[in-house]
């Protein structure tokens, strides 16, 4: 069984920054690409940014250039380096895996972004 718990979630005022992280209970090299999601109320759940086991990158073109999606494989974490927070990026942030077409999910964490 796998486990994702993510942290980091906040408060933050627009133009700050928040650093989400997500630790895997196994080794993330087990895992063909990770990410992160996000669901704002009254949308639906769309992907932020991933990362793949090669280390290759994509982003949605909203966080473009102010998030950044990284990992440790030592410490089976990936994180997300928030900057230039808009209040549209209010939303639970979800951490998630794949592996051999298989999706984890984590339980999600908080990011409000005020005006």
């Amino acid at each position: 069984q796998v486990q994702l718990v993510e942290s980091g979630g906040g408060l933050v005022q627009a133009g700050g920054s928040l650093r989400l992280s997500c630790v895997a209970s196994k080794s993330i090299f087990s895992f063909d690409a990770m990410g992160w999601y996000r669901q704002a109320p009254g949308k639906q759940r769309e992907l932020v940014a991933a990362i793949t086991s090669g280390g290759s990158t994509n982003y949605a073109a909203s966080v473009k250039g102010r998030f950044t999606i990284s990992r440790d494989n030592a410490k089976n974490t990936v994180y997300l380096q928030m900057n230039s927070l808009k209040p549209e990026d209010t939303a639970v942030y979800y951490c998630a895996a794949q592996r051999v077409g298989i999706d984890y999910w984590g339980q999600g964490t908080q990011v409000t972004v005020s005006s």
